[in-house]
């Protein structure tokens, strides 16, 4: 059984269990490292791959999920990750023989990528790229990416895999049970992304038991066509007799069997929890049933790390935002030159705020950086809008750099029908999976009837299908020329929008505004002209969308042409029963310096808020009032939004970094004692355990609120953090884990900090600790996230105080 595509034409394969318990069970020491088990004692790693072989697994993994060389170097691995990785494939194969699959296993590095985290993309390809390599000459059949965390992270793994191999490869992201993983991406926007990068199946493992993924997997469903895979954890963990356990029975892991396979997964397997005997009933309730399954057509979306955007294919047209182009614009041109962001972050959420879907980015000016200045904007907007990208240059090392920052699937603007751009362009959008704009152009201009326009889009899609690109990612832009100069080509331009639809099948977008150059009162002339093309079947329009009489044209015409179904959208703009929300208030305006502040904190504004600071400290505010009235109220703002999941982690990350730009100017003129420490705060990661991101993320935020951390890192003794929190003199202790596993460090901790008599708080957290567990081990708080942790450590370390 070979051919692994093939297989999951034909029946729904099993994959196996849970690896890291059943190694803890047979030697491998709490901390210790899995993967050097593939070293040290092979022969226990490849006699569970024989029990999951035993029980009926199709797909034997390979325990090499830490494999990387960041992960191995914790354990000065790092000199022997191909030999680690192509023993961990060697070692499943004996197990698999020839009848069984090898699957090659890679999980996350537990860095995150910039500007979240330190870590670049091109770094984690290579990253990635060696475990790929050693599994392709060892001889693996499949690999699959598995439990990341992060989308940006996991494109770099799916890239790596493409580029260092030809395996089929499965991609999955962890979610929470509110549907979304940490860095605040849904399954929709997951799956849209990772089919556009090529991925053979997607879907989701760990966090949440059998129910919890099948509701994942039916949004992915909604989005792509894609085969799914499911590896649930057996049931979502509980505390029974002081230990972390996985409660579902073997037979409760195929409660959805029957749904998963109406719904399309091709592989079920079990994650957290599960052993050979869940895996045993997984097989046999396949058994005797239909596995037959017809893939949906596949239809066209652009993605955001946080959000879905559907393009063509019957959908209403997309509202693509024009505004973040330098073309006429002399402040935002300069701030290109000088490396600024603040013009890119207001127009991307006047924008939006304003009705646009879909956010054009151009930085092409003179003097500028652009492949630098191209990157620096992606972040920027991403860091600040939910929009996905049109991502606008023709410079393809500026494409590139821009693709590579960008959270999911953008649309590249543009390609023409010129061999050189065809040639420059296609291969990053296939390689980067991002969708592309097709000008009607060649080497001989704009050709001035419909037909000729119809003819280079044809070659175009052709051109993007040899490359490796599906004809839902190719949109056809049939350009519109001003009528000033060329009044007849307004019904050329319409005419070959409907021959791109009909004769090719193709999404199409207008640069609509161009009609009307040169002409004056612009606006209407350009509004009836969009409100033609909407009627020709436009699927994209590029507009400022804060010019009123545009989006008047737009939001009637959807009513008409019933694509707004029961006017809804319509009502709510013009009917008082919901008003569109204001755009945010810009630079300079009348807000007062406190409000600014807020403002500059809520939006992350990093660039600027030094200089906010600098200006109200010049007029007159004191440092203890820009902070508690200015800034603070900021950043309880973002953790009201963060709680009601209207922003997610990043958000909260880049206010975070703006909090410390502002702070770094308030300390030069606070006094001896102003602005004191709201408490002293140990912090760690438990012995045995070397995940660190939650505990990082919370060390920064209480910094930001006013607590002195001391950070003590990850893999810390007990008896360490007692010596540390003694010298420290420390109000609080807060200890981390992310593995069940470790969690019984947690109560060894506090128990020795309790035997010490040493009178602080204790708080715990992470990603499988509950509050049941904190209260059974005698924990004073536990927290669910950052923000939490940081308001229930004011609120304790305050009624000490009181």
């Amino acid at each position: 059984m070979a051919d692994f595509i093939k297989a999951i034409q034909e029946r729904v394969l099993v994959l196996d269990g849970a690896m890291g318990t059943l190694l803890q069970e047979r030697g491998l020491k709490p901390g210790g490292c899995p993967e050097e088990m593939n070293l040290a004692a092979a022969g226990v790693v490849e006699g569970i791959h024989r029990e999951y072989v035993e029980a009926g697994a199709d797909i034997i993994v390979t325990n090499t999920f830490g494999g990387n060389r960041l992960k191995l170097a914790h354990y000065g691995l790092e000199g022997r990750t191909a030999e680690v990785n192509r023993l961990g494939v060697e070692i499943a194969r004996r197990a698999a023989g020839s009848e069984r699959l090898v699957g090659a296993s890679i999980g996350p590095t537990g860095r995150f990528l910039e500007p979240i985290g330190d870590a670049g993309f091109d770094e984690m390809v290579e990253v990635f790229g060696e475990q790929v390599a050693a599994f392709a000459e060892a001889g693996a059949d499949l690999i699959t990416c598995e439990t990341f965390l992060d989308i940006r992270e996991l494109r770099a793994a799916v890239v790596a895999c493409r580029e260092f191999s030809k395996l089929p490869v499965i991609a999955q992201m962890t979610f929470d049970d509110g549907g979304r993983s940490v860095l605040g991406t849904p399954p929709e926007a997951a799956a849209v992304t990772l089919e556009a990068l090529g991925a053979d199946l997607v879907g989701s493992n760990c966090g949440l038991g059998p129910e919890g993924i099948f509701a994942l997997l039916e949004k992915m469903r909604a989005v792509t066509s894609l085969p799914l895979i499911s590896q649930a954890n057996a049931g979502l963990p509980v505390l029974r007799d002081g230990k972390t356990v996985f409660p579902a029975s073997p037979e409760e892991m195929t409660a959805f069997h029957e749904r998963m396979i109406a719904l399309g997964v091709r592989v079920i397997g079990g994650c957290c929890g599960t052993t050979p005997a869940h895996i045993r009933a997984i097989r046999d309730a396949l058994q005797g049933r239909d596995h037959s399954w017809s893939p949906p057509p596949r239809r066209g979306y652009l993605s955001s790390r946080s959000a879905v955007v559907p393009l063509g294919g019957g959908a209403p047209c997309a509202v693509i935002g024009e505004r973040i182009n330098p073309t006429g614009k002399k402040l935002y041109s300069q701030e290109l030159r000088e490396g600024k962001t603040a013009y890119i972050r207001r127009e991307a959420q006047e924008q939006m705020a304003a009705g646009a879907t879909l956010l054009d980015v151009n930085c092409g000016a003179p003097g500028v950086d652009e492949p630098a200045a191209l990157e620096r904007a992606v972040f920027a907007v991403t860091g600040i809008a939910s929009a996905p990208l049109v991502i606008d240059s023709s410079d393809p090392e500026a494409l590139e750099r821009a693709l590579k920052a960008a959270d999911g699937k953008v649309l590249i603007n543009s390609v023409s029908g010129e061999q050189k751009s065809l040639r420059a362009i296609l291969p990053l959008a296939r390689k980067y999976g991002a969708a592309v704009i097709g000008l009607a152009l060649d080497e001989q201009g704009i050709p001035q009837s419909a037909e000729g326009r119809t003819a280079v889009a044809r070659r175009i899609l052709e051109a993007a299908l040899a490359a490796g690109l599906p004809r839902e990612d190719v949109v056809i832009d049939c350009l519109s020329l001003t009528v000033s100069a060329e009044q007849k080509q307004a019904r050329e331009t319409l005419a070959a929008l409907r021959g791109v639809k009909t004769e090719l099948g193709l999404a199409t977008v207008l640069g609509v505004s161009n009609i009307s150059f040169g002409l004056p009162c612009r606006p209407i002339l350009s509004s009836t002209f969009f409100a033609m093309a909407l009627e020709a079947g436009l699927d994209a329009a590029i507009i400022n969308p804060k010019e009123e009489r545009m989006m008047d044209a737009f939001r009637a015409a959807l009513v008409l042409l019933g694509q707004d179904q029961r006017a809804e959208e319509y009502i709510a703009s013009y009917g008082g029963v919901s008003a569109a929300p204001a755009a945010p208030a810009a630079a300079g305006t009348s807000l007062g310096f406190r409000e600014q502040l807020a403002a500059a904190v809520i939006e992350g504004d990093v660039e600027n808020v030094a200089g906010l600071v600098e200006q109200a400290l010049g007029q007159g505010l004191s440092p203890m009032e820009v902070s508690n009235e200015g800034l603070l109220p900021g950043l309880e703002e973002v953790g009201r939004r963060f709680g009601k999941k209207q922003i997610f982690l990043p958000q909260v990350m880049l206010s975070a970094e703006t909090m410390q730009a502002a702070f770094r100017r308030l300390k030069q003129e606070m006094k001896a004692g102003e602005g004191a420490s709201l408490g002293r705060i140990l912090m760690a990661t438990v012995e045995g355990d070397i995940h660190d991101i939650g505990k990082n993320i919370v060390c920064t935020l209480l910094e930001n609120h006013g607590f002195e951390v001391f950070d003590l890192g990850k893999n810390v003794p007990a008896e360490r953090i007692l010596e540390q929190s003694l010298a420290r003199k420390v109000d609080a202790v807060g200890l981390s884990a992310l593995m069940t596993t470790t969690l019984n460090q947690m109560e060894v901790t506090i128990g020795r900090l309790r035997e010490a008599g040493v009178e602080v708080f204790t708080m715990v957290g992470g990603a499988v600790v509950t509050q049941d567990y904190a209260d059974s081990i005698g924990a004073d708080l536990y927290a669910a996230d950052a923000l939490e942790a940081v308001a229930k450590v004011k609120a304790l370390l305050a009624g000490k105080r009181g």
